[in-house]
């Protein structure tokens, strides 16, 4: 009995485009979930719930529990995102202000806080080392 050679190479081909499609909805999933974390802390701010814009334009801790916890924990300890406890030992304040405010390849979303909030996030976090 003479084997088809063309369908084992049709079962990875359909397998590998199903596990493209898996890991795309997987990572769609993740970044909608970013996006909406950010959302509903500008919503938050807007109504004056979870501190207010008030304090958290004042406060680089409230910005980062606020924009940046959910993926970051809210001990810097990470999850999601990289762990930043010692982020000040490995960036500048500019380096870290230049990843806030525009992202990373990783996956990271940028402007998810305003320019002055990323100048007062990055202030803070090159003081963690």
């Amino acid at each position: 009995m003479k084997r088809n050679p063309v369908i084992p190479f049709a079962i990875i081909a359909v397998l590998g485009i199903l596990t493209m499609i898996v890991l795309s909805v997987v990572g769609l999933n993740q970044y909608e979930d970013i996006q909406q974390a950010g959302e509903e802390g500008s919503q938050q701010e807007e109504s004056g719930e979870g501190g207010g814009e008030e304090a958290a334009s004042d406060d680089p801790e409230a910005i980062f529990q606020n924009n940046c916890a959910t993926c970051h924990g809210g001990d810097l300890s990470g999850g999601a995102g990289p762990n930043l406890q010692e982020v000040g030992g490995r960036y500048s304040k500019d380096e870290i202000h230049e990843i806030i405010m525009n992202g990373t390849d990783g996956g990271m979303p940028g402007g998810l806080v305003s320019d002055s909030e990323a100048d007062m996030l990055a202030q803070w976090l090159s003081e963690h080392q």
